[in-house]
């Protein structure tokens, strides 16, 4: 998937994943009063966070992998009709290996 956006410096796209509804007891829980994930696919990464010293540090995730965040982490956008969250790095609690 081609986003035409790139992020600076240490920030990351993430689509968020949705998990498998599941229903317990017959209730169903309307859309409006679902949380939203706290899991998602990084889509772009930035280039590295800039160093005092000029230098850049890579990020430690990339493209492809699945990340888990913080519940207010990052802030959302919606780019060609899709929803994304813009974060940084150090948001990113924990890459799932899968």
């Amino acid at each position: 998937m081609a986003v035409n956006i790139r992020p600076l410096y240490d920030r990351v796209i993430v689509e968020r994943v949705e998990e498998a509804e599941t229903v317990r007891g017959g209730i169903i829980i309307p859309d409006t009063a679902k949380e939203k994930p706290q899991q998602g696919k990084v889509i772009r990464a930035g280039d590295g966070k800039m160093l005092n010293d000029g230098t850049r540090a890579a990020l430690e995730v990339k493209e492809g992998d699945h990340v888990l965040f913080g519940k207010y982490s990052g802030s959302e956008v919606k780019i060609d009709g899709k929803e994304y969250v813009i974060m940084r790095e150090d948001e990113i609690l924990a890459v799932l290996d899968k």
